[in-house]
């Protein structure tokens, strides 16, 4: 298939302009004053609340939706819309299993919202149901055929499956459907094409789209942290340690601490980077019990940093009893060719990669581990697979 090409639109927002949440925020909150007693306008002010979590990748307006969201519920309880908003708050804060649970509900009581099967979709996704993702995809371009979420999802579906340049095209074909005024929707989808090219290999076009975003939305969180990775690929580390510091100022959760100590181990700042290292371990494990955490990161930097390949594999264990998906499946792996298990190293890869995923860094585990087995790898897989 002909891709179609993207014109970027370099429109800066000025500081003083509301995004689009803000916005959202304001007209919800109006639509509120006006009738106190309509659970509607909650629960549009709670979406509104969510979408602003997404553009500053701040917490705290998730908790604001979710008060909001209750005063729905207060006066019209499990009521549809409100069920809605529910849902797509569980997905924000990686309760997926919950998620589920609930979108499938919906999904009996309506069987046609579009919305619903997106949720359905984005559990089974990262929970690692690829099967039941794809048929949530399918029904909702079925349903709305070239509808956006519809395409976002297929596309992130068709990268999880090994198909980039698949993924590229519904990507940009979601863009082109995107409203101008949209700004932060836009920025998100440059994101996400930047990325996929980077996973591609394709540098110069990753920096091209992820400056694009950064364009269209300024300091936005996703497209620094892509165009960090661009810059580490480039093993411009400084450069890196720039923007992923910038991202962390944003949005300071322990993932993206995890990004700077490593650029600055990779900028050969050894001392900052350690202590940057031990405020990300700290933090990782405060929040390792909860849905939204940094295990992977966690598995990673017990690895490849502190060499400690028995709490790599306990954290991936345990993440490993909430979720299948192909990540989750690659960092167990991993801390299993980190204790020296390559055998069952490479029974774990295989089921990682069973999907056709191309992500460079579980490309780069599997190589190691194969680097490693030989032929004693390929019978004790066999050994271990028929336990």
């Amino acid at each position: 298939m002909k891709k179609r090409t993207i014109a970027i639109l370099f429109s800066i927002l000025p500081a003083f302009a509301a995004t689009p949440a803000e916005t959202a925020i304001r007209k919800a909150q109006d639509e509120v004053a006006k009738r106190l007693d309509y659970s509607p306008s909650y629960n549009a002010l709670a979406m509104a609340y969510a979408r602003r979590a997404r553009e500053t990748s701040d917490v705290a307006f998730y908790a604001k939706a979710e008060e909001t969201l209750k005063r729905s519920f207060a006066l019209a309880p499990d009521n549809y819309e409100g069920l809605k908003v529910e849902t797509w708050l569980l997905l924000g804060r990686h309760e997926f299993a919950r998620a589920r649970e609930v979108a499938t509900r919906l999904n009996r009581q309506t069987p046609d919202d579009v919305t619903v099967y997106g949720y359905l979709a984005d559990a089974n996704a990262e929970l690692g149901n690829y099967k039941e993702a794809v048929d949530a995809v399918q029904w909702m371009l079925n349903l709305r055929p070239g509808n956006v979420p519809g395409l976002t999802r297929a596309a992130y579906l068709r990268e999880l499956h090994g198909d980039l340049e698949g993924a590229i095209d519904l990507m940009q074909r979601a863009y082109d459907s995107t409203p101008y005024q949209e700004l932060e929707d836009r920025a998100w989808l440059l994101t996400q094409i930047s990325h996929l090219h980077l996973g591609a290999g394709r540098l110069p076009e990753a920096e091209k789209f992820a400056n694009g975003a950064l364009g269209v939305f300024p300091d936005y969180h996703y497209a620094l942290g892509v165009l960090g990775q661009v810059r580490m690929t480039q093993r411009r580390y400084d450069e890196a340690v720039s923007l992923f510091q910038k991202r962390y100022a944003t949005a300071p959760h322990a993932e993206n601490l995890f990004a700077v100590a490593e650029a600055l181990e990779h900028a050969g700042r050894h001392q900052e980077a350690a202590l940057a290292f031990a405020d990300f371990e700290r933090r990782a494990l405060q929040e390792s019990a909860q849905a939204d955490n940094a295990n992977h990161e966690l598995v990673a930097y017990y690895i490849d940093y502190a060499h400690q390949p028995e709490k790599a594999r306990r954290i991936a264990e345990a993440e490993l009893a909430r979720r299948h998906d192909a990540f989750t499946l690659d960092a167990y792996a991993w801390s299993w060719a980190a204790a020296g298990d390559y055998p069952r190293a490479s029974l774990e890869m295989q089921k990682a990669l069973a999907f056709g995923l191309k992500d460079p860094k579980v490309i780069e585990h599997a190589r190691a581990i194969a680097e490693h087995c030989g032929a004693d790898c390929q019978a004790g897989a066999a050994t271990l697979g028929s336990r």
